[in-house]
């Protein structure tokens, strides 16, 4: 018998068919012996419909009172799971954030788990109920309902089984697993059967949107089993642990990801003095703007060339702010460019592995693809290239490293 925390999604919860097909699903493991915790999230579009209502009162919901009217949307899909598990002769217990007494920060829309009390939920296991618990939600010290940001059930799952030291905590979402790519840009892309939290981190990080990345941020902290599985069909599904295969039999490349929604800034012919760097990307900071990549080129003329990435959404913002910072600077020119994407090849297996960034530019170069910027960790190598090329560069690369073939997929 173990312990599971499993999580579902808003599609795997967005109608009372759905909710009735998950009462099953839980009901098959508890028949099994298994103790089960389960988070859900609002049904699927419900919780933009009440940012919706919100945003017609006010053009900037009060953040509190905006955290007490999301939050609403879980309340109503544990109260239906509940029923349902009730109606196929469980007994279930429903717990908002609060209730179950997941202690958060008191930074509302994006409030951080502090503390999470077990008493309630081991008495509900210890009676032989499923305990099925509001994600995305908790309350601060104050007692004021706070919201963990988008996606922050994940997170909630994580955290539950993190706290009850359970054997596995479970993501049922709308697919089956981790994939070596997108499967919508590669059709032979491959199901991972296993993969690590470093490579699901680089790759939730670098545009994979099978996870909520402070969830994967989580689980690898505290070392909680992560597996990632389809609520519409049966399957094993990917596992993701702190366990890495032998790197011999394990391909050097794991997965390639991808994000479309970059936008690149350059400032030309800037001073090349200390403290220019810090000149340039304060403000942008300030602004409340993320800087992904950066790379910076010196002259010989003691000028230098200051490039940087940012999210596509903030390009008209952000290049406002650096057309300022040109003039105070006394710069040449600035330049950007919002039609880029970037592609990165992750893998635990570059380790021990030479040759794998060499391998990338050059099966980049026989495309015909002009790299614009690259950026490498222990275990990724990103580049950054004109939008246009994107697909045809993760198809390329898929083919390169093998990973169209069934026999790379791990475990």
């Amino acid at each position: 018998m173990a312990l599971y925390v499993q999580k579902y999604g808003g599609t795997s919860v967005g109608t009372v068919e759905r909710i009735q097909a998950v009462a099953e699903k839980i009901k098959r493991f508890r028949d099994q012996g298994h103790d089960i915790v389960v988070v859900v999230s609002a049904m699927s579009g419900e919780t933009n419909r009440l940012i919706g209502l919100a945003k017609e009162i006010q053009e900037t919901p009060d953040p509190r009172e905006y955290d007490v009217l999301v939050s609403t949307g879980e309340q109503v899909t544990i109260s239906l799971l509940s029923m349902a598990l009730k109606s196929l002769g469980l007994d279930a217990r429903s717990y908002t954030g609060a209730q179950v007494r997941i202690k958060t920060d008191s930074s509302h829309t994006k409030a951080r788990i502090e503390d999470i009390q077990t008493d309630l939920m081991r008495q509900d296991l210890g009676a032989g109920r499923v305990v099925v618990v509001a994600g995305f939600q908790g309350m601060d010290d104050d007692g004021n309902i706070t919201t963990l940001g988008r996606g922050g059930s994940d997170t909630t799952g994580v955290a539950l089984a993190a706290a009850l030291k359970a054997d596995e905590c479970q993501i049922y979402t709308d697919v089956d697993g981790v994939y070596t790519t997108d499967p919508r840009v590669v059709e032979r892309a491959q199901r991972l059967d296993k993969i690590t939290f470093e490579e699901m981190l680089e790759m939730a990080s670098l545009g994979s949107k099978v996870l909520q990345i402070r969830s994967v941020e989580f689980a690898g902290k505290y070392k909680v089993p992560l597996r990632v599985l389809s609520s519409f069909q049966d399957g094993g599904g990917t596992l993701i642990s702190t366990e890495e295969e032998d790197t011999v039999e394990k391909p050097i490349i794991s997965g390639i990801a991808f994000n479309r929604d970059e936008a690149k800034l350059t400032l030309l012919g800037v001073p090349d003095l200390p403290g220019v760097a810090s000149r340039i990307l304060a403000p942008v900071s300030d602004a409340n703007i993320e800087v992904d990549m950066i790379v910076q080129n010196v002259a010989a003329d003691q000028t230098t060339d200051f490039t940087f990435t940012v999210h596509r959404n903030d390009y008209d913002k952000a290049f406002a702010i650096l057309k300022e910072i040109n003039a105070m600077l006394g710069g040449r020119e600035c330049v950007g460019d919002n039609k880029i994407a970037k592609v990165s090849i992750v893998g635990v297996g570059m380790r021990s592995h030479a040759g794998v960034a060499s391998k990338m530019f050059t099966t980049l170069a026989d495309e015909n693809i002009n790299i614009q910027m690259i950026s490498t960790s222990e275990i990724k190598v990103s580049v950054v290239m004109s939008e246009k090329y994107m697909e045809l560069a993760v198809r390329a690369l898929h083919s390169a490293f093998d990973l169209d073939k069934s026999d790379t997929v791990t475990g």
